[in-house]
């Protein structure tokens, strides 16, 4: 238990329902959605489109979305995918030709066709008891009415200033007057008002076809864009099986590639050989193992994750006991390794995060982005969408594995995560930031497993994450100078991060008292609200 005299946040508690997002706005919506009678898919959706309003850099339509779903608190989970995909124009060959040898962020290149609002309509559609119409109205009344710009928001907002005033259209609807809005300012977006009204009426058609996806592709295309309006009409999402490993008589369940759950599972396989009795989770000893471990996961992230369609990724192996042991075994106590041993594998050809619980125990771990802040930073003209960059991490190199190639799947950073107990789920939980997430997993889930902090302290304590294929590792400022310095030390590069480091939410279900428990990210503007 927390000491009530410092700083800081109660998890929360509630008996019929429990929501946690990253922003109040969204907590409530998705609370009012399960007391008229929705359940925690249809509140899920109703949250999510109300983040993509009101915390507009994180999230939008014009991206990804990302589900696991226990119905009636069933171990039993659903897996959605909706991944946008490269157009089916985009060879490596065009690229070439064109003198193209990297992806920037604020080009049409960078911008996969969105998938979220499929995933929205075919959750709710098989999962949710509202109609997709009722449960966006929220969402449509902040676009076209406004909604006060919270402090993180406001932070996010002038950190991206520069890139936002780059392109007329997210200076004029991100900058109105000139600058980037202040805390509690009130703010608008009509455009996209207009375009949720649309989908609410009419579906994911409404967004893929017709006049909306017409404003999408002729303004990718007029900046050099690849995009068809084919390429959007046959955006879908898709239902996967979930991959997961045991820790401490859990199993946690992730996504499969092309996602990096994978990792996730890889970073927990390691950390569970490592001694926790009478170990500080905040030590010099225990940080140095938790960010070489995370060095050498990324690696094989960075080496093997792909769309599992176009190449085999050997994700049996990559969750193998012997292929954890090897790794952990790498792991040299004195020093930071330098270089990374070579991957073994066996040969083959910023985001918000929403859970909610109901009365009925349905568990969303839902999560959708735009994967940068404000994407690409690039908004369709009429209809106020703003594109995601994913496509950034497409390369333009015929022996890489993500390599660019026509209706492919990027390597995806965003991972929903479901922690089961037997037959139940017990935890619906995830994480923002990017790259952090598969890291931030494991961070959360040992300091709740293995040093019995509760959910809201998990969330709580000061963080680091080593930056995939460097020494360099961000280090959060409530860290001593004596940790700093022995990070350096050991051969580490510590350096301050450029924003707070990710971002949690969860839920713990306790099927024997009927109470849920919920976290929320103290670096975000949100809650967690039970009742």
């Amino acid at each position: 238990m927390r000491n009530f005299e410092l700083p800081g946040r109660s998890p929360a508690h509630g008996i019929d329902g429990m929501v946690a997002t990253s922003h109040t706005l969204a907590t409530a919506t998705a609370v009012n959605v399960l007391r008229s009678g929705g359940n925690a898919m249809d509140a899920a959706i109703a949250a999510c489109a109300v983040q993509c309003v009101v915390e507009p850099e994180s999230t939008g339509v014009g991206g990804d979305c990302f589900c696991l779903y226990a119905p009636e608190g069933s171990a039993d989970l659903v897996a959605f995918n909706a991944s946008g995909r490269s157009p089916m124009a985009a060879t490596l060959e065009w690229y070439l030709e064109h003198g193209i040898t990297e992806i920037e962020r604020q080009s049409p290149h960078a911008v996969t066709v969105p998938a979220a609002v499929d995933a929205w309509e075919q959750l709710s559609r098989d999962y949710g008891t509202m109609s997709l119409g009722e449960i966006l109205q929220p969402a449509i009344g902040y676009a076209q009415n406004g909604y006060p710009i919270s402090s993180r928001v406001a932070l996010d907002f002038a950190n991206e200033s520069e890139i936002l005033g780059k392109n007329e259209n997210t200076k004029r609807v991100f900058m109105p007057g000139g600058h980037t809005p202040q805390v509690g300012e009130r703010h608008c977006q009509p455009e996209l008002a207009v375009t949720l009204q649309k989908i609410a009426e009419g579906g994911r058609d409404a967004f893929f076809t017709g006049e909306v996806a017409e404003d999408m592709v002729e303004y990718l295309q007029s900046l050099g864009g690849l995009h068809t309006l084919d390429d959007f009409a046959s955006s879908h999402g898709q239902y996967v099986n979930s991959i997961s490993t045991e820790y401490r008589g859990y199993r946690v369940h992730e996504l499969p590639p092309n996602v990096q759950g994978v990792t996730a599972l890889q970073l927990l396989n390691i950390m569970a050989g490592f001694k926790v009795d009478g170990v500080d989770p905040l030590s010099l000893e225990r940080l140095h193992q938790e960010i070489e471990a995370g060095r050498l996961a990324y690696q094989d992230r960075n080496t093997l994750i792909t769309d599992p369609v176009l190449a085999k990724v050997p994700v049996e192996w990559m969750l193998s006991q012997a292929h954890a042991d090897e790794l952990r075994a790498a792991i040299d106590p004195t020093r930071a390794l330098d270089p990374l041993p070579a991957v073994t594998a066996p040969k083959h050809d910023s985001t918000v995060y929403i859970t909610v619980v109901d009365k009925d125990r349905n568990s969303c771990s839902f999560i959708n982005t735009l994967y940068s802040n404000f994407g690409a930073a690039l908004m369709a003209p009429r209809f106020g969408v703003t594109f995601t960059n994913r496509g950034e991490d497409f390369v333009i190199d015929a022996d890489h594995v993500n390599c660019i190639a026509p209706g492919k799947l990027p390597r995806h950073t965003l991972i929903p995560g479901m922690v089961t107990e037997g037959d139940r789920a017990v935890m619906s939980f995830g994480l923002m930031g990017g790259n952090y997430q598969a890291f931030g997993h494991m961070q959360f889930l040992t300091k709740l497993f293995d040093f019995g902090m509760d959910i809201q302290e998990a969330m709580d304590a000061p963080r680091v994450f080593p930056i995939p294929g460097t020494l360099d590792v961000e280090v959060e400022g409530a860290f001593p100078e004596a940790i700093v310095a022995g990070l350096k030390a050991l051969g580490h590069n510590p350096i301050k991060p450029p924003k707070p480091i990710g971002g949690a939410q969860a839920i713990w279900i306790d099927w024997d008292r009927g109470l849920l428990t919920g976290g929320s990210e103290p670096r975000k503007d949100g809650c967690a609200m039970g009742f």
